[in-house]
């Protein structure tokens, strides 16, 4: 699916030098692969038995939002600390330059609800395990992840399948 690189703008040494960003809102800005590719990703969990869609803020809330519309189905929002009304469960996280805290509302999930993780991207996997992590506390059971791009060198998605997950990204960005 090597058309999405045709709309992802790569930014050089952003935030940081030797990062290689991958910028996505240029699919968002695009009326035919914004469609195109929530298209692939309802043809990708049709089938499925999910019951609800957990996106990570903040793009995961662009295309997750879409994606459940799409599939009839609930929204959840994951977000970062502080940012919702109403209890919550809560998961610290490590990142590269420090720590972050990710929340969800506590009666955003059901016991045993099957859960979809939507995010833009999946690196070393830090947030989408953080998620899992939350989605699991509350009750659910994470069945799926959905990335855009994948870059598979730092481990991610591989993370996420030793969970249990099933994994699936519409382009990858090998060596990066």
């Amino acid at each position: 699916m090597n058309w999405v690189k045709d709309y992802v703008t790569t930014i050089a040494d952003y935030p940081k030098p030797g990062i290689m960003f991958r910028d996505v809102t240029t699919i968002f800005e695009s009326d035919v692969a914004y469609n195109r590719m929530v298209e692939e990703f309802v043809r990708h969990l049709r089938d499925k038995k999910i019951d609800k869609v957990a996106g990570i803020e903040a793009r995961g809330f662009i295309l997750g939002g879409a994606i459940a519309h799409r599939l009839g189905i609930g929204f959840i929002t994951v977000r970062k600390a502080g940012k919702l009304p109403r209890e919550t469960h809560s998961v610290n996280y490590m990142l590269e330059y420090g720590e972050d805290a990710l929340e969800v509302h506590c009666d955003a999930i059901r016991k045993g609800d099957n859960i979809l993780i939507v995010d833009d991207l999946i690196a070393t996997g830090g947030t989408a395990i953080a998620t899992h992590e939350l989605i699991t506390m509350a009750g659910g059971r994470v069945t799926d992840c959905v990335f855009i791009i994948d870059l598979p060198d730092l481990g991610g998605a591989d993370k996420l399948r030793a969970k249990g997950c099933d994994v699936f990204s519409l382009t990858a960005y090998e060596g990066e």
